[in-house]
């Protein structure tokens, strides 16, 4: 810490979908589920898996893979639901992201995180905050609020809201 210089830390989940490694900031993540029947929302878009009853809530789940368009997430030994917040037009929603594995907590340094890579201007990745690196490994760090489109929150917002209806 030279110069007065100070480097922030935050905390990240790092998970796996389909051997790349990505990460969540950890003030995001409510928990991680073992994988659980999802029920099927005719209607929506292939990467909404459906939803899961969650103490009594309902919340949509997203196959993390299809969104990124990568193949399906299979069920495995380590797949896992993870429940994060995203903001929604200033509101807040509860989401499932379906994951191959969550591997561990992560800090890492402000030093540590190099902007997301400049691939042309057809490809969004707006919703990648930056690329993390631990030895020689780069993590993709997800803007969790930046993921999905407000058309596609909407979407997950009526999936939650018309399960309730028909649970309520």
């Amino acid at each position: 810490m030279q110069d007065g210089a100070v480097t922030e830390t935050i905390q990240y989940l790092t998970f796996t979908l389909a051997e790349e490694l990505f990460a969540l900031d950890i003030g995001k993540v409510r928990e991680v589920l073992d994988y659980t029947a999802v029920t099927r929302v005719p209607g929506t878009p292939e990467f909404m898996r459906g939803v899961i009853n969650l103490r009594g809530s309902v919340v949509p789940v997203v196959d993390m893979r299809l969104k990124f368009g990568m193949p399906a997430t299979e069920k495995g030994v380590n797949t896992c639901i993870i429940i994060v917040e995203v903001a929604v037009d200033g509101e807040t929603t509860m989401l499932g992201a379906m994951a191959d594995s969550v591997q561990e907590v992560l800090e890492l340094g402000s030093d540590r995180i190099e902007p997301p890579p400049r691939i042309g201007t057809r490809l969004n990745i707006e919703f990648i905050r930056g690329m993390g690196k631990r030895d020689e490994e780069f993590i993709i760090i997800l803007d969790i609020d930046k993921v999905f489109s407000l058309s596609e929150l909407t979407i997950a917002r009526g999936m939650e809201e018309e399960q309730s209806a028909v649970n309520g």
